[in-house]
């Protein structure tokens, strides 16, 4: 099995800019990103995930993510669920705010105080939900994360963004339709790095190890064989030359 990059979490926020709620959500990722959880988490954005951004829709269908948003529309909460599958977890402004006995938040510029609450609160919320996810405890004693299950990695403490988080993808042409297949590039490495040569035994190991990231419809599996086989006969063919 490919060995991917460090497990993260990625953090799409609502876009919606109509009311301060909006303002709420960007305001409170930009905290977790930056200040809270930088090194295990990646910001996804709304507008490019929606129009069709490779980066972020492989992140999201592969890695575990938090929608925030500002309202009961739940724009970033459907939308990933549209092209990715269901988020991990899910944060609605207005609910925590009545949930906790918050003001309302008001301001598009510059929040109210109770904006200002409804940010420290979104913000904590979103940082219990990262660390839940990644099976992390914060030692309060120790004033440091506990790991209980994941293996760390260090990652640099900033903020980055889901398209450059390292997840590797290629299209291919399967029945007339290109599809992006998550890891693929890393599986051709490896199997390369095995010695596996391009023959009948290493296309089902390399269908099983597609399966493992990538939805396979019904029915289609002798046609993504037959694409696998031939891209990955031309990837062994392409690192020989390169040597």
């Amino acid at each position: 099995m490919p060995e991917l990059p460090k497990k993260k979490v990625g953090i799409v926020s609502c876009s919606g800019e109509e009311l301060p709620e909006g303002m709420v959500t960007r305001l409170a990722a930009l905290k977790v990103l930056e200040q809270l959880r930088p090194a295990d988490t990646v910001t996804i954005c709304l507008p490019l995930f929606l129009a069709g951004g490779e980066g972020d829709r492989a992140f999201a269908k592969f890695y575990p993510t938090i929608a925030i948003d500002g309202c009961d529309k739940r724009c970033a909460a459907r939308g990933t669920e549209m092209y990715s599958g269901k988020p991990a977890a899910s944060i609605v402004v207005t609910e925590l705010v009545t949930e906790l006995s918050l003001g309302k938040p008001e301001g598009k510029r510059h929040l109210n105080e109770a904006g200002r609450q409804a940010v420290e609160a979104t913000a904590g919320q979103i940082t219990e939900l990262v660390d839940e996810l990644l099976q992390k405890n914060w030692n309060r004693t120790a004033g440091a994360v506990e790991e209980t299950g994941i293996p760390v990695v260090q990652a640099p403490d900033q903020a980055t963004c889901s398209c450059v988080s390292g997840i590797p993808v290629q299209d291919v042409m399967i029945n007339g339709q290109t599809v992006t297949l998550v890891a693929l590039p890393l599986i051709f490495q490896q199997l390369h790095e095995a010695g596996k040569s391009a023959s009948p035994d290493t296309a089902k190991e390399l269908l099983d190890t597609v399966k493992i990231y990538n939805p396979i419809p019904v029915g289609e599996e002798e046609a993504y064989v037959s694409v696998l086989s031939h891209e990955y006969a031309v990837f062994c063919e392409r690192e020989g030359a390169a040597k």
